[in-house]
């Protein structure tokens, strides 16, 4: 893998894409950077008006359209005014270290925000998407585990930090193995995967006292800025790379620098785990892949959580001739 720098971003002209989470952060460097490579970049953010005020900032083609991850009728929603054809699918948008709180659909608001929504969102769209999906993942995948008898914190004392990591080690799960079902499926769309390391932006917004203050403090001495944050979004949206390929900064342990190829923890490539978590997501929002259909993993423990219904999907195969205030972090 290159190296990587803007000048590098190609021109996007006749491109459309769809990012999350779009008005502020690395989300809103990507949306403009595209946007002013001549992309038809569709900004989905929880706040429109928010929104709005970002692409007035920006040059190029823009369009601004309400999504609230938290909450699946916003997502089904969302989805259903994309009939036709895109290129890229980037699932930015994210949020760290609440209280817990839950989401409309009850799920834990970290994991049914950073995974859960995109999860449904991705399968929702995918028939439209021509090229690939980017999902933003973080460092704190690192210190993440899957917990398929409480995936959303009902059984146990809740910890923002842990459930970050889960949640974030659940998006590199998810693009694995949508990585995997797109292969099988003869698909030419790829999945990637990018992380921003340590970057100045609001994604940490929750006052937690005297810890968090002393976070944010060493954070400051460490992090890059949201424009340099955006590097392996758009190199893992744009450049010539193999499906799978996980982006992320090169230099300090991978807080800062510029990127190329990351490391990512050996339970991110547990393709058994992958699996499960695929199936756990499927159940609980009632989406799926949309093409192929496959074995299922013996059913998680369910107990306590709200499955939802799951509409019949329609066995497609893929066309290869068609030509939130929230952003992601570590």
């Amino acid at each position: 893998m290159a190296s990587f720098i803007l000048a590098d971003v190609p021109p996007m002209s006749g491109r459309t894409v769809v990012i999350t989470g779009a008005n502020s952060g690395i989300g809103r460097v990507t949306a403009s950077v595209l946007a002013e490579r001549g992309a038809r970049v569709v900004l989905a953010v929880r706040n429109r008006d928010k929104g709005l005020a970002a692409a007035a900032e920006m040059r190029g083609h823009t369009e601004v359209h309400r999504l609230d991850l938290a909450d699946l009728s916003s997502v089904r929603e969302f989805a259903g005014r994309f009939t036709e054809p895109f290129d890229l699918l980037i699932n930015n948008a994210g949020l760290s270290l609440p209280p817990l709180k839950r989401t409309a659909d009850g799920f834990e608001l970290q994991f049914g925000t950073n995974h859960l929504g995109h999860f449904a969102l991705t399968n929702l769209l995918l028939p439209q998407v021509r090229d690939r999906v980017v999902t933003v993942s973080s460092l704190a995948h690192h210190i993440g585990s899957i917990n398929f008898a409480d995936l959303n914190w009902r059984r146990r004392r809740y910890r923002a930090h842990p459930a970050y990591g889960q949640s974030k080690l659940a998006n590199l799960l998810f693009a694995h193995e949508l990585q995997r079902r797109l292969a099988a499926a003869g698909s030419s769309v790829i999945s990637t995967a990018a992380h921003p390391g340590i970057a100045t932006t609001n994604l940490v917004n929750v006052d937690a006292g005297q810890l968090f203050l002393l976070e944010k403090a060493l954070i400051g001495k460490v992090s890059h800025s949201a424009a340099a944050g955006a590097l392996p979004t758009l190199q893992a949206a744009t450049a010539d790379l193999p499906g799978d390929a996980y982006v992320g900064p090169i230099g300090l342990l991978g807080l800062r620098g510029a990127p190329g190829p990351a490391r990512r923890a050996a339970k991110a490539r547990d393709a058994d785990a992958a699996r499960r978590l695929w199936d756990a997501s499927e159940q609980l929002t009632g989406t799926a892949f949309p093409w192929t259909s496959h074995e299922r993993t013996p059913p998680y423990d369910t107990a306590g959580e709200r499955p939802r219904d799951t509409s019949p999907t329609t066995d497609r195969r893929p066309s290869h001739t068609a030509d939130q205030e929230e952003e992601a972090t570590s």
